[in-house]
């Protein structure tokens, strides 16, 4: 989004981005990213993610280019394991948008939220295309953070009427429990194994540095969205099932690299021409789903075009409502 003419910075705070910004519109500004990614009109720049040293944390940037949305920025941020203890978010992060005709800094927004709403909206649309359609078990590895944003975007694309989850502290699915029951959905702690067995969509959204759900576990027919690896070393399920599963991602570079895939390309299990772009399907350039038993699995590594798409949309809306601080530079 090109914003010269607009006067001067504009600031979208966390709050502001909660109330201008709801996974419908999460949703289709990421969907259309995706597209055009796939299309060749958004790219990506190489991801920086270090460990400081400090604070067990991990820092970094995201950026890239949407010449089809005219968004051009950077997230800047990380994962502090440690702050929820000081009762905030993990996930801290500020994105940054630049004008792409003249590079001039235009808004600065706040990038908690919409990390948590655009990663759901992620693997929603994964869901969205790709899971079939008569989907009725919902299957959630994890209950931090962004668990329940996961659960509410999932919920919208298809009819589930179960939702079945394990994590590594039971206690904290109490989190998750409450929002199916607001939802009006039955919700039931199970260990990973019967998770397997009995859904139909599995989200794993954790940290974890080992699998989690073995390939053979999986039932035919499963779409799973992998939405927690994003560096090196990060793995959430068995690198067999990149064998087992066809396999979707946001960018195949990054699956590759610092996604779910990494173990596997180092086994030998998939290549980079084995892995095909969401991008490729919502354009109609790839079927998707091929039959009813075949497991599909989306690598959902987060690019930051996600982050700019949501951001920029953001950026539109708290402006056109008055709700945007603007200050000159």
């Amino acid at each position: 989004m090109s914003t010269n003419n607009q006067a001067g910075l504009v600031i979208v705070p966390e709050a502001v981005c909660q109330q201008v910004i709801d996974r419908p519109s999460a949703f289709t500004a990421v969907e259309s990213v995706f597209a055009a990614m796939a299309r060749g009109d958004a790219y990506n720049f190489p991801v920086i993610r270090e460990a400081i040293g400090y604070a067990d944390a991990l820092y970094g940037f995201k950026s890239g280019f949407d010449r089809a949305g005219m968004a051009l920025g950077v997230k800047s941020g990380g994962y502090w394991p440690g702050n929820a203890d000081q009762g905030l978010t993990n996930h801290q992060s500020t994105i940054f948008l630049f004008d792409p005709d003249t590079g001039k800094l235009t808004a600065l927004v706040g990038g908690n939220y919409l990390t948590a709403v655009r990663t759901a909206a992620s693997s929603a649309v994964s869901i969205a295309h790709l899971a079939r359609q008569d989907a009725k078990v919902l299957g959630i590895i994890g209950a931090g953070h962004q668990a329940s944003f996961q659960l509410r975007a999932a919920v919208e694309q298809r009819q589930f009427e179960k939702i079945v989850a394990w994590n590594k502290s039971p206690e904290r699915l109490a989190s998750l429990a409450a929002v199916a029951a607001d939802l009006g959905l039955p919700f039931e702690s199970l260990e990973r194994e019967e998770v397997a067995a009995q859904s139909d969509v599995i989200i794993t959204i954790t940290s974890a540095k080992e699998a989690l759900l073995l390939n053979d576990w999986i039932r035919p027919g499963t779409h799973i969205a992998c939405m927690g690896t994003d560096t090196r070393g990060k793995q959430e399920v068995d690198s067999a099932l990149f064998s087992t599963a066809t396999v979707y991602t946001d960018e195949v570079a990054q699956s590759v690299s610092i996604g779910e895939a990494q173990h596997a390309v180092v086994e030998g299990l998939v290549a980079h021409k084995d892995i095909t772009p969401l991008g490729d399907v919502i354009n109609g350039d790839h079927g998707g789903r091929n039959f009813a038993e075949e497991i599909t699995l989306f690598d959902g590594t987060g690019v930051g075009l996600q982050d700019l798409a949501v951001a920029s949309t953001a950026v539109e809306l708290a402006v056109e409502q008055g709700l945007a601080t603007s200050i000159a530079l």
